[in-house]
């Protein structure tokens, strides 16, 4: 049997294609695995963030309440030395 002319240069088209193809997808496999890396790295930089945040509120709870007592002594004082004065 003999190949008809021109088979063998579509088998050779298929190989480059095929190589062309390969190549292709190598470089995508490669960006993937960088935006999943960069993911993962940006996933843990905003847990960080969180248990910051987290800390800080935690933290900053008691100032409403100083202050307001803060005030309510103020008044007080206030009061007592106006009272005092007369």
């Amino acid at each position: 049997m003999t190949n008809p002319p021109g088979e063998g240069d579509v088998a050779l088209e298929r190989e480059r294609l095929r190589a062309v193809v390969e190549v292709g997808m190598t470089r995508i496999d490669g960006s993937l695995a960088l935006l999943v890396q960069r993911s993962d790295q940006t996933d843990k930089q905003i847990a960080d963030h969180e248990q910051r945040l987290d800390a800080l509120e935690r933290g900053r709870w008691p100032l409403p309440s100083v202050a307001a007592l803060v005030a309510a002594v103020g008044l007080l004082l206030a009061l007592w030395q106006a009272g005092a004065a007369r």
